[in-house]
């Protein structure tokens, strides 16, 4: 368990494992970043324009678009970048042609990940879910990697389980988390959406066997 610090400059407290799934659900590798993912791409589904890991242009405003990339790729990347933030579904998808040609480095990807994106992620899962910086740190990652591929919203009928969590953290009950996270499944088809049924799949079992204690260098503030 952790402890709480109102005056803390971090949002949870995550084990390192969690955090390096996190980056191993968004880009496989170093080598299949540099191979298929340095340029723009469109996952699927609600996603938007995707750069760098797992930085979804849909979801993020111009302003912290610039302050995020600025510097990090070029000026003129940027401003073709800037062209299609706030597109989702088919009208990120119909934008890809038009930017492929934006390079975004494999460093500067993981900079923006860990100094901009993750901490951004950790504060609205937070918000989500009030308690989850008292849970195990392999809970806290798990959670985190939810918000990071599903967002914070709790209204609708898809949204049923991550709702649920939330009483759920409250009360520290790591298998009635995990039971929610593997009924999200059934929103997705596994025969066009198999990356997001293993990645549930991963996630509930990181929060259902998550360690109660962990050595220092095993953790990440965040």
């Amino acid at each position: 368990m952790t402890s709480r610090n109102l005056n803390r400059s971090y949002s949870l407290i995550v084990s390192k494992l969690s955090l390096d799934q996190i980056v191993q659900f968004e880009v496989s590798s170093e080598a299949y970043y540099k191979k298929a993912l340095s340029h723009p791409i469109w996952p699927g589904a609600e996603s938007g324009v995707t750069i760098g890991i797992g930085y979804d242009l849909g979801y993020h405003s111009g302003s912290s678009v610039r302050s995020d990339w600025e510097g990090k790729i070029s000026d003129s990347d940027l401003n073709d970048l800037l062209e299609v933030v706030g597109l989702k579904k088919e009208a990120a998808k119909n934008s890809i042609r038009g930017i492929k040609h934006v390079t975004v480095p494999f460093e500067s990807a993981k900079e923006v990940f860990y100094v901009a994106t993750i901490p951004k992620y950790a504060k609205a899962a937070l918000s989500a879910y009030p308690g989850i910086d008292m849970l195990p740190a392999d809970a806290q990652g798990a959670l985190l990697s939810l918000v990071f591929n599903r967002g914070s919203r709790m209204s609708g009928s898809s949204r049923a389980e991550m709702k649920a969590i939330q009483q759920l953290v409250i009360g520290g009950d790591l298998s009635g988390i995990s039971d929610q996270i593997l009924s999200m499944k059934r929103l997705w088809d596994i025969n066009k959406l198999p990356g997001l049924h293993k990645r549930r799949d991963i996630e509930a079992d990181l929060v259902a066997n998550a360690r109660t204690s962990y050595d220092t260098d095993e953790l990440m503030h965040v």
